[in-house]
């Protein structure tokens, strides 16, 4: 029996108007702390998506309290997950929610809860 399709989603909040380097450093701290809870809690899982080519997905989310909704769920369901809270040294006020890292985990089970949102 084949084993089901592991992938990261990347959400990102667009209502910030973040730099194109901003946000690429963001959705970068996202993958990497959305990783690593996985390791923590299904390194099996970590380590044959890292074995598989890391599939990510990147979304766009723009409102603070959907995103922090969409991390809530996912914990709900026991799906490592990760919120990034930025430093505040650049652009954006000191804990700033920006960007929102899940899995790697089943595919299917994070389309449900990311489905309706749009690519970045």
């Amino acid at each position: 029996m084949d084993e089901p399709e592991l992938k990261q989603v990347i959400i990102i909040r667009k209502d910030l108007d973040m730099g194109t380097g901003k946000l690429v450093a963001q959705g970068a701290h996202a993958s990497l702390m959305s990783y690593l809870e996985t390791v923590k809690s299904h390194k099996d899982v970590a380590e044959r998506w890292i074995s598989e080519g890391e599939k990510k997905i990147v979304l766009k989310i723009d409102d603070e309290e959907k995103m922090k909704r969409l991390a809530e769920a996912f914990k709900y369901k026991a799906i490592p997950c990760a919120l990034v809270s930025d430093a505040g040294l650049t652009q954006l006020p000191r804990g700033t929610m920006t960007a929102l890292g899940i899995g790697p985990w089943k595919a299917k089970d994070l389309d449900i809860l990311t489905g309706a949102l749009k690519l970045l």
